[in-house]
């Protein structure tokens, strides 16, 4: 199990982006990490002392990634996965049958999927409810309550959570607090600081945001849970392999930068699509007009990239993400380039339809991951795209 060093967490964020967990390499002096392909090390001797035995247990390019990501979050503890999904099932597999989770009804629909389809099967509890009211939450509390698992922003309806006043009733009552913190980054949130225990990421997404390798990570301060964790991580083997994670950590170096072009772009968009004749309704955190824009601005840093609209249908939807051509029609997000999908039918697909309904998650919402091009040519391809499904507008 690797820590993150006092002086990497006294540094400013973006030093710690290209610094924290890296050193030169000692034999050549390589500024970049190399990537360790191998599976097994060489021991001294019996009985010899050595960090590195077995690659399911550590990798010297995974522990620079950990090292990394934990400091990025201001954690003591990081620990990285083969994707997403596989972080947040390490982190609910800690957990023993008849165990309860309560979770936000707003998640990414794999996740839903992995509790109900899954985890369930094996004796765990799960109670889904409308993390925008920390009341609902202290409602679903039970005795077996052990864990509070939250996205927030939420996939894709970006509704919020008040990590601060959640925490508070978390622990008051012994029970952990687990955010995803997959959409702001620690760029623009750090839920640690605002009380929770545990942060979870999907690695894929901004943090690599080159969409070329799939990943997770568990972050922590608590040391008997890093413990439990480096443990489970060694026992159950879903760890990434070392190309994966060199690519990652070559994405975290422009983390900041980057964020700061989709946090820039996604503002602008937001403002524009809200005003647009064919787009009903936006949902962005960055907007004065969002129900929970106050507590935006006081626990975010920024807004991102992310936004969802809402056309209206399912038909004018399918029309919109098959005529954009920057906007590449796919799954994930985060990336340098510019995305559009359906929730409904693709990221969401697993979730009941009676839930999305009841989270006015409807066959007319888009959701665009909006990366780094010029803004003004997505703005103009979002244009041409809306052009059939403008009010009064006769298509044959």
């Amino acid at each position: 199990m690797t820590r993150t060093t006092d002086r990497d967490l006294t540094r400013h964020l973006a030093t710690r982006a290209l610094h924290a967990g890296q050193e030169p390499e000692v034999i050549t002096g390589a500024i970049m990490t190399p990537i360790f392909q191998t599976s097994t090390y060489v021991q001294p001797g019996l009985g010899a002392d050595h960090p590195f035995e077995y690659a399911r247990t550590r990798n010297p390019t995974r522990d620079a990634l950990e090292r990394n990501l934990a400091a990025l979050e201001g954690a003591r503890h990081g620990f990285a996965f083969a994707s997403g999904l596989a972080a947040t099932e390490a982190l609910l597999t800690l957990l023993s049958a008849g165990d309860h989770v309560i979770c936000g009804d707003n998640v990414y629909g794999g996740t839903h999927r992995l509790m109900t389809q899954v985890l369930e099967r094996l004796g765990l509890h799960f109670s889904f409810v409308d993390i925008r009211d920390p009341d609902r939450v202290a409602e679903a509390i039970r005795p077996e309550t052990r864990l509070v698992f939250l996205e927030t922003p939420t996939n894709p309806m970006m509704r919020l959570a008040d990590i601060e006043a959640i925490a508070a009733i978390t622990r008051d009552r012994g029970i952990q607090l687990a955010v995803d913190n997959t959409f702001a980054t620690p760029v623009f949130q750090q839920p640690l600081t605002l009380g929770a225990d545990v942060v979870v990421h999907s690695t894929t997404k901004y943090l690599n945001g080159h969409s070329d390798m799939v990943g997770g990570a568990v972050i922590t301060s608590d040391d008997d849970l890093a413990e439990r964790l480096a443990f489970l991580q060694n026992a159950a083997g879903a760890v990434p392999g070392p190309f994966d994670c060199w690519l990652a950590l070559r994405g975290t170096k422009t983390l900041v930068l980057r964020m700061q072009q989709h946090d820039a772009s996604g503002r602008q968009l937001a403002a524009w699509l809200a005003h647009h004749p064919a787009v009903e309704r936006v949902y962005y955190p960055g907007l004065p007009d969002h129900p929970q824009y106050d507590l935006a601005t006081r626990q975010m840093r920024g807004f991102g990239g992310m936004i969802s609209f809402d056309l209206g249908s399912l038909e004018r939807a399918r029309t919109v993400v098959a005529r954009t051509e920057l906007f590449a029609l796919a799954e994930s997000l985060g990336g340098v380039e510019s995305l559009i999908g359906h929730p409904a039918s693709m990221t969401h697909a697993a979730v009941p339809r009676a839930m999305r309904e009841e989270m006015e998650l409807t066959d007319g919402l888009v959701r665009i991951s909006v990366g780094i091009e010029d803004v003004n040519d997505l703005q103009a391809d979002l244009e041409q795209a809306l052009a059939p499904v403008r009010p009064g507008v006769v298509t044959s």
